[in-house]
């Protein structure tokens, strides 16, 4: 498997960590009540940050040969 290759996949995986992120965002504030709202937020923001560092690193990379 080529770098460029490699690189798609995990750009893939930030971008299904964003997505899963807006999900979990939604369904904590406007379904669940209490402390489970909070335990899934947490989760939200910790998939939202892990996926925009990946994202970043994606970018920042640049191109390869």
């Amino acid at each position: 498997m080529s770098i460029g290759m490699l690189n798609m996949y995990i750009s893939f995986a930030g971008i299904l960590f964003l997505i899963l992120a807006i999900g979990l965002i939604l369904l904590s504030r406007h379904k669940l009540k209490g402390l489970f709202s909070y335990i899934v937020a947490f989760f939200a923001y910790v998939f939202m940050i892990l996926g925009g560092l990946i994202i970043f690193y994606i970018v920042f990379s640049g191109p390869t040969a």
